[in-house]
């Protein structure tokens, strides 16, 4: 018997071994194809002409040329950029903050209501958080602008400044995100040998040399993993997210590459149109995993792969 048909005997005992593990596997892996996968077929709509009937006709590079003639794009591409920028970045150090603080926390008790309380909002849709924060920032009713007005200071209407809906944005996040997206730094920190801590202890350590000297690298490589992948979404900037806050007072300061597509795309029919911009997005946010990956090999030694 050849080397390959023992191999393959070898890989079809083991799925027969753990089939109960594949059959649950199964859901997850028809998601991704029939929503992920297939969809990519049809990204060839950058460069045909649609048509609902009949044949598609070749028209090259036609639809790019459009988007990167736009006078809109500029506007949008920058909005994209500083809203991600906002996400990604900026948010980026908070995340593990919250988890190295929730590690500190002496009593498991109250750490396990931090981290329900912190991981709800997760689970709620962009409709609902919408919802909340246009009622909590209500010039009138809101209870921010109530509390402003305590301190004789006067109501603003956050969801129609220009000036603040990016910060709105930002805000709404980390309000929905910080507490879930620490799960994984949580995780590394609590897998620390715990007689680490107590040699450092011994030896008069504090807990702000702790964290410095051995908390902090062991979140080194999740760090780098999670900042890397959290690049392929960087043209992303959230949909949901700004679709739900939006409003024509500060359409101009939040309009992104998604709402553009959606608009171009869905509301107006130029299904092709759409498709290239989506492959723009596809394109820069897999060149940015790339280039941050390699950059990351070089100066830590760390990457994805």
């Amino acid at each position: 018997m050849s080397e390959k048909k023992i191999k393959i005997k070898k890989i079809l005992r083991k799925i027969k071994e753990d089939k109960v593990l594949y059959l649950l596997f199964l859901p997850t892996l028809l998601f991704f194809i029939i929503f992920r996968v297939w969809p990519m077929i049809n990204m060839r709509l950058a460069v045909f002409d649609y048509k609902a009937f009949g044949d598609w006709k070749f028209v090259g590079w036609k639809y790019f040329e459009i988007i990167f003639k736009s006078p809109q794009l500029k506007q949008i591409l920058e909005n994209t950029l500083i809203i991600s920028f906002m996400k990604y970045i900026l948010l980026f150090p908070f995340v593990v903050l919250f988890a190295i603080l929730l590690s500190e926390l002496a009593s498991k008790k109250f750490r396990k209501y931090v981290q329900v309380i912190s991981f709800l909002p997760h689970f709620l849709s962009w409709v609902v958080i919408a919802g909340i924060w246009i009622s909590v920032l209500s010039p009138s009713k809101g209870a921010v602008n109530q509390i402003l007005n305590v301190f004789n200071l006067p109501s603003m209407s956050f969801m129609t400044d220009k000036n603040a809906i990016r910060w709105v944005l930002l805000i709404s996040e980390a309000w929905r995100s910080i507490g879930w997206d620490s799960i994984i730094y949580y995780a590394a920190i609590i897998s620390i040998d715990p007689s680490i801590f107590e040699a450092a202890k011994i030896d008069g350590a504090n807990r702000f040399k702790i964290i410095k000297h051995i908390i902090l690298p062991a979140l080194v490589i999740p760090m780098v993993t999670m900042f890397i992948l959290n690049l392929g979404f960087f043209l992303n900037a959230g949909f949901d997210q700004v679709f739900n806050f939006t409003n024509d007072a500060v359409n101009s300061k939040i309009d992104i590459l998604d709402t553009y597509i959606y608009r171009i795309g869905l509301i107006n029919g130029q299904y092709s149109l759409g498709t290239a911009v989506g492959v723009i997005k596809g394109v820069v946010g897999v060149f940015l995993v790339l280039v941050t990956h390699f950059v990351s090999k070089k100066i830590t030694g760390k990457g994805v792969w």
